[in-house]
């Protein structure tokens, strides 16, 4: 639920806004949107969990592992939010974390990866974890402390791709909500204001 929408400015909901008010059916509208999801939108919790599952197993402090990535011109997947800052935090973020703390049997990822948002809060005020960030470790914390998966199954579950799945299956449900607003108000072809447009001589 917390991810199935955040608003109708994302590049995922305005390109599914965009395809329904050309006319397009639901599936094309959806698709368009969800094509947009990547490393800039929320398809960062697979590299999350990968990158702070590595650091932690490998015993890095934040300040190694945010300078390693920072010498290999890596940005750090979860971390960084365009809007949301220290003073603005991503209430996702915060619920997804009292989650945690009440029903998981251990958070170790993710207090790694707030020690890893405190050494990069240090540099901008913006470089906040995001909802990438919290679900990565999260996610982590939740396969390792249930008990049901060997180091092994973790690891290729983390190479696979699935946690970048769960954003997909939830972003879904606001995708397919923007396209019926769209149709439902009956708008018309979507034409971009020319005052948001530069020209240059």
């Amino acid at each position: 639920m917390l991810c199935a929408d955040h608003g109708p400015c994302v590049s995922g909901a305005h390109n599914s806004i965009v395809t329904a008010r050309a006319g397009k059916d639901l599936v094309s509208s959806l698709v368009s949107g969800l094509l947009t999801i990547g490393p800039r939108f929320g398809g960062a919790i697979d590299d999350a969990a990968r990158y702070f599952k590595d650091a932690c197993d490998r015993g890095l402090t934040p300040y190694e592992f945010v300078e390693g990535m920072k010498k290999k011109g890596i940005r750090v997947p979860g971390i960084g939010h365009r809007i949301k800052s220290r003073d603005n935090r991503d209430k996702r973020v915060q619920l997804l974390q009292k989650y945690a703390h009440t029903h998981f049997p251990s958070v170790k990822y993710m207090e790694y990866a707030v020690q890893v948002e405190t050494y990069t809060l240090s540099k901008a005020n913006n470089l906040v974890m995001n909802v990438d960030g919290a679900i990565g470790s999260l996610f982590l914390d939740l396969l390792s402390g249930s008990g049901m998966f060997t180091k092994q199954e973790i690891d290729e579950i983390v190479e696979i791709g699935y946690l970048n799945g769960l954003f997909v299956l939830a972003r879904s449900i606001g995708l397919i909500g923007h396209t019926f607003d769209q149709k439902r108000l009956k708008q018309p072809l979507y034409r971009h204001p020319w005052e948001d447009v530069l020209y240059t001589k």
